[in-house]
């Protein structure tokens, strides 16, 4: 079986003597191949190439970002049952997309997952989300998240080391920066015979939407890889009723409930426009500002080892 190995050497939680030991242990087992990323999007371009080459499976070392960047390689000739299964071996300081999937969160014990399930031939095909053409894995968004997801790479471009910590802080200051008493956008939901107003929406294709540290944060508890998108839209931003979601979506695997919240599990399409353009982002990576947006379902999309 033919592998290809993309390490990003940069990422959060990996090391040298850790990729060293990962390679060995999967070349004990597969044809391998090793790249090491050198900059945005070159992920990507190993990913594509691996596809056109016939690679049987892809597996990334690295964080949220390079996953990304590798479904993104993987599928630029579009969803095709000749494509590549990928394997996630957690590299970043969140790991959302491969913690959701059932991936050990340990680099050692992923290993071993992953070996023991290419052995069984086992593998899970789950579905992914499209924000244009864009596919993403986890969670995408417009508003307030993408606002937070600009600060924290302007952040990152300066130097400065993201913690925990600075995520919240920079949200709080989005938080207030933002409009917060006339809704910026319009949420148009399958269903609905007209569009919503909405502050910020979040659309996610797994649960939880990402983790703070080691606990998770839920906005669509019923969204599962093998479904649609779950959307999650704040129709009113006063201070009391935005505090007590944040702590829902904290405190409760249900997800969180409340009268300015529109909420929804299972969406095949998701349209958002604004009379003015508002950031977008797509699993914690800032694409930009937009003024019409469509969230897609993409079913059976990639076959994922674990």
């Amino acid at each position: 079986m033919r592998a290809l190995l993309i390490v990003n050497p940069h990422a959060t939680s990996t090391t040298a003597g850790r990729r060293d030991l990962l390679a060995h242990a999967l070349a004990a087992d597969l044809s391998l191949t090793v790249a090491h990323t050198a900059g945005r999007g070159h992920a990507a371009d190993l990913a594509a190439q691996a596809a056109d080459d016939g690679v049987d499976v892809i597996v990334v070392h690295a964080g949220d970002g390079t996953v990304n960047e590798v479904v993104n390689g993987m599928l630029a000739r579009g969803v095709r049952p000749d494509a590549p299964a990928l394997a996630v071996v957690p590299g970043g300081s969140t790991n959302v997309f491969a913690r959701a999937v059932g991936i050990e969160a340990d680099p050692t014990l992923a290993t071993e997952q992953i070996l023991a399930a290419l052995a069984a031939r086992r593998r899970h095909t789950v579905s992914l989300g499209r924000v244009g053409e864009r596919y993403f894995t986890f969670n995408s968004g417009m508003g307030l998240d993408a606002d937070v997801v600009r600060a924290v790479e302007a952040q990152r471009a300066g130097g400065r080391t993201i913690s925990n910590v600075m995520h919240l802080r920079l949200a709080v200051a989005e938080f207030f920066r933002g409009e917060r008493r006339t809704p910026r956008m319009s949420l148009q939901l399958a269903g609905r015979a007209d569009p919503d107003p909405a502050y910020l929406v979040f659309v996610s294709n797994v649960d939880p939407w990402t983790y703070l540290g080691h606990r998770p944060v839920h906005t669509n508890s019923g969204t599962t890889p093998a479904g649609g998108l779950g959307v999650f839209a704040m129709t009113d931003m006063g201070l009391p009723g935005a505090l007590r979601v944040a702590g829902q979506m904290l405190r409760s695997t249900g997800g969180p409930h409340s009268s300015a919240l529109i909420r929804s599990d299972d969406e095949q399409q998701i349209r958002v426009t604004s009379p003015r353009p508002v950031a977008v982002q797509a699993d914690g990576d800032y694409l930009g500002e937009f003024t019409d947006v469509v969230f897609t379902s993409v079913p059976r999309a990639v076959d994922i080892v674990v």
